[in-house]
């Protein structure tokens, strides 16, 4: 997850072998708030992007690495999105 004054964006990354399984941003045209939506709101719709992507791609459970940032605000609507979604942290 990373989270920049305008946008957020997250990922489902496997460490392993270095390749990125899912992605979502408050830039994505299939996310559809780009520019449109409160940051909070927007952020809500990555997580619940996210979280429909994984489970296509039959994944349940990651670990949630927040950047550093504290959790509030969007990075906690972000979470609480994609958990609402199915994924489990």
């Amino acid at each position: 997850m990373f989270r920049s004054n305008r946008h957020i964006y997250a990922q489902i990354i496997d460490d392993e072998r270095g390749h990125t399984l899912a992605a979502a941003s408050s830039m994505d045209s299939a996310v559809g708030t780009a520019g449109k939506a409160a940051k909070t709101a927007a952020a809500g719709a990555v997580g619940a992007s996210l979280a429909k992507k994984a489970v296509a791609a039959g994944i349940k459970q990651v670990v949630f690495d927040r950047g550093g940032c504290k959790y509030h605000g969007r990075v906690k609507a972000l979470a609480e999105a994609a958990r609402e979604d199915g994924l489990e942290f």
